[in-house]
């Protein structure tokens, strides 16, 4: 199983970091939100405590998540996800539906690779054999936010690759492979039952804001917040917002 950390009381709410990322991502969220609800928040195979096992795909990782709620004795959460981790959560989404009140997608899309995309993932994997974790996650890092808030948070773009250069290249490799392999996810937004939170970046070069503009209309009911001064990783850049707009939707199912 998936290590994961556990905090707070009340509705609970999967919380699934990204790519180069691991549990720690979401401390500034999970301070403010265990005040009010049950966190869940693991760490990805190859990250934090979790061992690395392959296979590796975004359904394998769904059913991690499932195998925590299980362990957990948790019937129904709230499952949101930030880029990798939104790619899980549909996963999640379209195998477990009814083990769902609600989920989120944080600078994530439901739409397959491109060919220019999965060109990009190539080049990246080729750059991670030559050069290693450290040097792929600190060009990579810095490329997640708007251009206007690298100068402003130098040390903190410096601090995430840093103290996540401890993720084997097989691991990121792993990982980009699954993104390159995962299909399109359009369909689990417009069979949502129920609501569907999106958190876009104006700015985001990753998952391009025009990218979510075409679905967020899909689930019969969304929630649709956009950071205007935001990259790909909100959470940082605009921090009081995101934590207002994911409080707002957890309050709103928990009622």
């Amino acid at each position: 199983m998936m290590h994961y950390q556990k905090t707070g009381e009340g509705l609970p709410v999967v919380l699934i970091h990204g790519f180069g990322e691991d549990s720690r991502i979401w401390e500034k969220q999970a301070s403010v939100l265990a005040a009010q609800f049950q966190l869940i928040i693991p760490d990805l195979p190859g990250t934090g405590l979790s061992p690395f096992r392959e296979p590796v795909s975004m359904e394998s990782m769904a059913d991690g998540i499932a195998a925590i709620l299980d362990h957990e004795k948790i019937n129904k959460s709230v499952v949101i996800g930030h880029s990798m981790g939104g790619y899980i959560t549909l996963a999640f989404a379209e195998k477990y539906p009814e083990k769902l009140r609600g989920f989120g997608l944080l600078h994530s899309t439901a739409f397959a690779d491109s060919d220019t995309k999965k060109e990009a993932r190539r080049k990246s994997i080729d750059f991670i054999r030559q050069h290693g974790s450290l040097s792929f996650l600190e060009t990579a890092t810095t490329n997640l936010f708007a251009e206007k808030n690298r100068s402003r948070m130098a040390e903190t773009i410096k601090s995430i690759a840093g103290s996540n250069a401890y993720i084997l290249p097989e691991t990121l490799i792993a990982f980009y492979e699954a993104m390159m392999a995962r299909p399109d996810r359009t369909k689990v937004l417009k069979n949502a039952e129920v609501p569907v939170l999106f958190i876009a970046g104006k700015e985001d070069l990753a998952v391009p804001f025009s990218d979510t503009m075409q679905q967020v209309h899909l689930p019969e009911l969304s929630y649709i917040y956009i950071l205007g001064q935001s990259g790909h990783m909100g959470m940082l850049e605009e921090t009081e917002k995101c934590n207002v707009a994911i409080s707002r939707f957890l309050s709103d199912l928990s009622s």
